[in-house]
C-alpha cells in the first residue's frame, strides 16, 4: 500500500518527488522519506508520520541532486517510525519498496552471517543489503540488481538507486503496480499515473515480472526471463491538478456531496434516456449463455457485490456467487467453463482482487471489471471493463466510488436480464426510469445533514453500534458498520435483521444504539418486527426510512432519518447517503482523522 516515486534528469529532484508523494499519500501515511545523490553519494531525509513532517524537514534541510527516489509508507514489517521509514540504504544502494518480501528472514540471516549490519525492522532493508552484497562481488549495479531480484520471493514494486550512478534507477514489478513516465530530458517512476501527472502524461506500465533500467534519456524494459521487451506507451488521462477539498472541511465530505453529479455521469454512460434502455459496451461474450456469475471484491466493494447479487438473481434470474477476494482463490473454487467473473475495485490495484482475477482466467472465466481507474492493473488484465465515473476519491473511506459501483452493477443487471429474456420491455423501462431518478433522490438525502449531525453526537458516545437491514439493505447495514469503524474507531457490526434473535440480540442494552435501515418495501413489516424486539430490550433505535416507513413505525424509535421515497430497486443507493453522513459526523464529533484514519490506506496493494 506504500507509494513510490523516482526522478532522473530534473535540475533539483526533491521538490518534484515531494509533490508526487503528496499525490501518493492516500497509499500510506505512517512515514515518508526521500533520497538523492549529491556528489555521487546517497543523502536522505526521513520523517515519521504524515508527509507534512517531511515537508517541514526539507524546508529546514533541503536536498540537492538531479536524481532521487521517494516513499510514503503504510507499515507492514516494523513499526511506523523514522528509523523504519524508506528509503533504506547501505553505502552503495538506496531502495524504496511497495509490497512484502516473504523470504526476508532467510535472506536476512544469510546476510548477517556474511557481515551485513541491519538498522531497521523492515523486510525492505534486506533488498538494499542484498544488492550491495552482489556489487561487492564485482557485479555492475544493473547486474547486481538483476541477480538480487531473482532471489526475492513475494510481491513488490521497487525503485533502486546507486552510489556514483547519477543517471540510473532500476525498477522492478512483481505483483504491485508500477509505471514509468516519459518526460523531456527526464524520466520518472511512480506507483500510478496520478502521481506522475504533473510531470508527464506519457506513461508505460510495467507488466508483472518486468524490471527496467531507467536513464534520463531512455528506458530499457526486461521481462521475467531477462528478455528485452516493448511495453505500450500510453497517454494517461490522469489529472495533473491536485484535487482539493473545495469548501468542505474534509475530502470525505466533499466526495459525499459530489455523489449526485458523479452518479449522473455514470448513468449517462450506461443509459439511453430516449429509449429508456440500458446501453452496455460490446462484450466479447454472450450474457445470455453465461452459466453463472461470480463476483469478487474486498471491503466496501464487496458490499456492492452483495447488493448486486440480489439484482442479478431476482431480475436477471442468473445464479450468482460472491466471495471476498482474499479468501476466494484459497478455497480452489470449482467454476463452470464460460462463466462470468466480475471484479469490483475502486483503484483497480487491489492485490487480492488481482490474484483472484488471475485464478479465474486459469479457470476459463470471462473477466469483467468494474473500476474507477481505467488504466489500472485490473482494468488492463480484464476482457472488458465497465468504468465508474466517480473521479479521484481521496478520502480513505469509500463513498462516491461505492454508489457509482452500485449504479454500474444495477445497469449491468438490467442489461443481463434483457439479454437472457428475463425482463419485459415495460419493466426495463420502469427500472431505468428509477435509475435516472437516483441523482435527484441522493440530492434530497444530502439535505438531511443537520438532523444526522444531531444524532451523531449520541452515536459518538457509544462503544458498540449495531446496523440492521434485510434484502438489499442488509449489505448496506454492513457498509454502514464498516464506515463507522473505519473513521470513528467505534466497534460496529452489520446484521441481517432476521438473524438478530440467533445471537446478536444478546448484545442489546440501553448503551447500544441500533441503526435500522428499513425503507418501505416487501420486507418492511418483518424488519420493523425485528426493530420492536430490540426496543423491547432497551435498545436505542435510529430508524432510516421513507415517509411511509417513519409513519408506520410511530414513536417507537429513539429517532429517525427520513430519506426520499423511491423504487425499491434503487433504495440501497439512496440509503447509502445517510449512513455515510452518520459515520462522517460521528467521526467529526470524536475528533478523529476522517480522511486518513489510523492503520488504513486507500489502495491495498499487498496481500
Amino acid at each position: 500500500m506504500c507509494g513510490i516515486i523516482g526522478v532522473i534528469g530534473e535540475e533539483t529532484a526533491s521538490p518534484v518527488i515531494l509533490e508526487a508523494l503528496r499525490r501518493l499519500e492516500y497509499r500510506g501515511y505512517d512515514s515518508a522519506g526521500i533520497a538523492t545523490l549529491i556528489d555521487g553519494k546517497i543523502v536522505r531525509r526521513r520523517a515519521e508520520g504524515k508527509l507534512t513532517n517531511l515537508d517541514q524537514l526539507l524546508r529546514d534541510q533541503p536536498l540537492a541532486g538531479s536524481i532521487g527516489i521517494g516513499h510514503t509508507r503504510w507499515a507492514t514489517h516494523g513499526a511506523p517510525t523514522e528509523r523504519n521509514a524508506h528509503p533504506h540504504v547501505t553505502d552503495d544502494v538506496a531502495v524504496v519498496h511497495n509490497g512484502i518480501i516473504e523470504n526476508f528472514r532467510e535472506l536476512k540471516e544469510q546476510l548477517i552471517s556474511d557481515g551485513a549490519v541491519f538498522h531497521t525492522e523492515t523486510d525492505t532493508e534486506v533488498i538494499a543489503h542484498l544488492v550491495s552484497q552482489q556489487m561487492k562481488t564485482g557485479l555492475s549495479a544493473i547486474e547486481a540488481a538483476r541477480v538480487s531480484l531473482r532471489m526475492l520471493e513475494g510481491a513488490f514494486a521497487l525503485g533502486i538507486m546507486f552510489r556514483g550512478e547519477d543517471d540510473l534507477i532500476v525498477a522492478a514489478r512483481r505483483g504491485s503496480p508500477l509505471a514509468i513516465g516519459h518526460g523531456d530530458g527526464a524520466m520518472y517512476l511512480g506507483s500510478d499515473a496520478f502521481a506522475l501527472a504533473p510531470m508527464t502524461n506519457r506513461v508505460t506500465y510495467l507488466d508483472d515480472g518486468d524490471w527496467a533500467v531507467i536513464k534520463a534519456a531512455a528506458v530499457v524494459i526486461y521481462d521475467e526471463d531477462d528478455n528485452t521487451v516493448e511495453r505500450e506507451l500510453r497517454i494517461s488521462d490522469a489529472s495533473s491538478q491536485m484535487v482539493d477539498k473545495g469548501n468542505h472541511r474534509h475530502f470525505m465530505a466533499k466526495e459525499i456531496y459530489e455523489q449526485p453529479e458523479v452518479i449522473g455521469h455514470t448513468l449517462a454512460d450506461y443509459i439511453d434516456p430516449m429509449t429508456e434502455s440500458i446501453r452496455l459496451p460490446a462484450l466479447p461474450f454472450d450474457l445470455a449463455s453465461v452459466p453463472r456469475i461470480t463476483m469478487i471484491a474486498c471491503g466496501t466493494a464487496f458490499y456492492a457485490a452483495q447488493v448486486a447479487k440480489y439484482w442479478f438473481e431476482q431480475i436477471a434470474r442468473v445464479p450468482v456467487e460472491i466471495d471476498i477476494a482474499s479468501e476466494f482463490r484459497y478455497r480452489e473454487a470449482a467454476m463452470p467453463e464460460g462463466g462470468l467473473a466480475i471484479f469490483i475495485s475502486q483503484s483497480g490495484e487491489t492485490a487480492d482482487t488481482f490474484a483472484a482475477l488471475n485464478y479465474c482466467k486459469e479457470q476459463k472465466q470471462h473477466i469483467l471489471s468494474v473500476v474507477n481507474v481505467q488504466e489500472s492493473t485490473i482494468a488492463r488484465a480484464s476482457d472488458v471493463i465497465l468504468p465508474t465515473f466517480a473521479g479521484p476519491e481521496i478520502g480513505v473511506a469509500s463513498t462516491k466510488a461505492f454508489t457509482c459501483q452500485l449504479t454500474v452493477l444495477a445497469a449491468l443487471a438490467l442489461g443481463t436480464a434483457r439479454a437472457r429474456g428475463a425482463i419485459s420491455e415495460e419493466r426495463e423501462h420502469k427500472l431505468v426510469r428509477a435509475l435516472l431518478e437516483i441523482p435527484r433522490h441522493v440530492s434530497s438525502a444530502l439535505t438531511l445533514s443537520t438532523p444526522i449531525e444531531s444524532i451523531s453526537h449520541t452515536i459518538s458516545k457509544a462503544r458498540d453500534v449495531l446496523y440492521l437491514g434485510r434484502g438489499t439493505l442488509f449489505p448496506i447495514a454492513m457498509e454502514g458498520a464498516l464506515k463507522l469503524k473505519e473513521i470513528s474507531y467505534i466497534h460496529a457490526e452489520g446484521y441481517a435483521a432476521g438473524e438478530l434473535k440467533h445471537g446478536p440480540i444478546a448484545l442489546i442494552d440501553e448503551e447500544v444504539p441500533i441503526i435500522v435501515i428499513a425503507p418501505t418495501d416487501n420486507l418492511f413489516d418483518k424488519t420493523v418486527s425485528n426493530m420492536q424486539e430490540v426496543i423491547a430490550r432497551g435498545g436505542k433505535v435510529v430508524l432510516i426510512s421513507d415517509a411511509g416507513g417513519v409513519k408506520r413505525a410511530g414513536d417507537a424509535p429513539m429517532s429517525h432519518i427520513e430519506i426520499p421515497s423511491c423504487d425499491p430497486f434503487i433504495q440501497p443507493i439512496v440509503a447509502s447517503v445517510p449512513i455515510q453522513l452518520l459515520a462522517y459526523y460521528t467521526a467529526v464529533a470524536k475528533g478523529t482523522d476522517v480522511d486518513q484514519p489510523r492503520n488504513l490506506a486507500k489502495s491495498v496493494t499487498v496481500e
